[in-house]
């Protein structure tokens, strides 16, 4: 028998929450999505003015990261023409996206879940991303 640690909606919230400040204070509304540890969704938001076409595109991040419990932007360092992991980004439908600006959600060892944003520059998306899990963190500080 498996005992999964699993994101709950406040964790969710929580990661958002980061994310959402540092896109404010960059001035890039984003697409935010949030998944558990096996990429399905528990919390979606598209900050006004984020792009229509970045509200799949957050997702699939955060499927990608959470799922396969790697960033996205690796993924993109290795799929080019030629290695062997080129093509990844066809698999499942074209869901496992190569861009920046996905990452698995980690505590102490285990991926609990995938942050995913789009609607800026990959730069801007991964920026936000980690200022959500450093949010994140900073709300599991135990007493």
């Amino acid at each position: 028998m498996l005992s999964i640690t699993r994101l709950s909606i406040d964790d969710a919230k929580c990661l958002a929450d980061g994310a959402r400040a540092k896109a404010i204070e960059i001035g890039v509304p984003m697409c935010i999505a949030i998944v558990d540890e096996s990429g399905n969704p528990i919390l979606f938001e598209r900050m006004d003015g984020g792009k229509v076409t970045s509200a799949i595109i957050a997702q699939d991040k955060a499927y990608t990261a959470g799922g396969a419990r790697k960033a996205t932007h690796e993924y993109n360092e290795v799929c080019k023409p030629g290695s062997l992991v080129f093509g990844i980004h066809t698999a499942i439908g074209g869901r496992l996206c190569v861009v920046g600006g996905g990452l698995p959600v980690v505590v102490g060892s285990e991926c609990v879940g995938g942050i995913g944003l789009s609607s800026g520059t990959p730069q801007q998306d991964m920026q936000c991303a980690q200022a959500g899990i450093d949010h994140f963190h900073s709300s599991l500080v135990v007493s």
